[in-house]
């Protein structure tokens, strides 16, 4: 039998040097490496030898296989080598032609937003501060004036962590804390930061809700600034987001870390105030929530509220991308579809 399986590999690899075609080479293979190729024959012989004899014709055919195989391969890419070199002599290739485009790679649409947001804050004077996603539940809640059992901790489910007390963050306003301490040099110095991160929620993903998202929060702090000074910048922030003619109007709310509080909302720019179903027809958008610094949150920052005043407020960039570009699903951020993502 090892006498066979030599003299198939030296025919086929003596039959292998003389292919001049792709044509002829894949002959070949159907020849010896194909489903009824002799390869094929040698193995089928297996069952009628002896038990003690099996193994090792069995691994003599394999290595026949792979020594073929290399052989096959080795010469098409010498035959797809000698076509190049070929056509490239002939001209039938015009090797000064520029090389086709490779298609190159561009922002996400949230951080196309983000890098927007960043831009109009930082010529209003906001600097960037960066916090951990990754809290406890005192800076998270109660250093924000939610007692243990407040009720406005139900109005965000939490991701708890097997550690007591850490927690993924719920929102972006435990940087409020944090900046205060880092940048308030013990309650003396104004101060006035953006705090952009991802925050994490344990809700039903639905096309308007997602376990994670960005948030951008905001803060300002010094003597004697009032809700005049808030609605005044952040007029200036959708005019210059928006457009020069946006209008916009401040709502009452309630949060627990700013006291007076107010929603934002900015007229409908899908429908120009008419009513439509981006804006369940009310002619305007909700795009942020604000209001004055409660002054729990500034003792807690290290700044004396008999003193010091400010303002806060927080922002979603997917929100804003969805409203500007009257997307319909959330969950298109997270998809990573190509199709979503082309048209930004």
């Amino acid at each position: 039998m090892a006498e066979s399986i030599d003299a198939v590999k030296q025919t086929a690899l003596a039959e292998l040097e003389g292919v001049q075609s792709a044509a002829e080479l894949q002959t070949w293979k159907t020849r010896y490496l194909g489903g009824k190729g002799q390869l094929k024959d040698l193995m089928n012989r297996l069952g009628s030898l002896p038990a003690e004899e099996r193994k090792a014709y069995g691994q003599q055919v394999n290595a026949l296989k792979d020594a073929l195989t290399s052989a096959y391969e080795a010469r098409e890419a010498a035959l797809e080598a000698a076509a190049l070199d070929q056509a490239l002599a002939s001209g039938a290739v015009d090797i000064t032609l520029p090389a086709r485009p490779r298609q190159r790679g561009h922002l996400h649409p949230s951080n196309q937003t983000l890098r927007r947001i960043y831009d109009i804050w930082a010529d209003m004077g906001f600097q960037v501060f960066l916090s951990r996603d990754v809290e406890d539940d005192d800076t998270n809640f109660t250093l924000l004036n939610f007692p243990p059992d407040h009720p406005a901790r139900d109005m965000q489910d939490t991701f708890y962590t097997t550690e007591h007390g850490v927690i993924l963050r719920t929102h972006t306003s435990p940087g409020q804390i944090r900046s205060m301490r880092a940048y308030g040099e013990n309650g003396t110095q104004p101060m006035r930061v953006i705090l952009p991160g991802m925050c994490y929620r344990f809700e039903q993903i639905t096309h308007r809700s997602e376990v994670q998202f960005h948030q951008v929060e905001g803060i300002a702090i010094g003597r004697n600034i009032r809700m005049s000074d808030l609605k005044g910048t952040f007029e200036q922030f959708v005019k210059r987001l928006f457009g020069a003619n946006t209008a916009l109007r401040f709502r009452a709310s309630y949060f627990p870390f700013t006291e007076p509080s107010m929603e934002i909302d900015v007229e409908c720019f899908v429908c120009g105030g008419k009513g439509c179903r981006i804006c369940k027809h009310t002619g305007w958008l909700e795009i942020a929530g604000s209001g004055m610094i409660h002054p729990n949150v500034l003792r807690n920052g290290g700044y004396d509220p008999s003193v010091w005043s400010g303002f806060a407020f927080g922002m979603g960039p997917e929100r804003i991308t969805l409203l500007r570009h009257a997307i319909e699903d959330i969950r298109y951020f997270w998809a990573n579809d190509q199709r979503f993502l082309h048209q930004f």
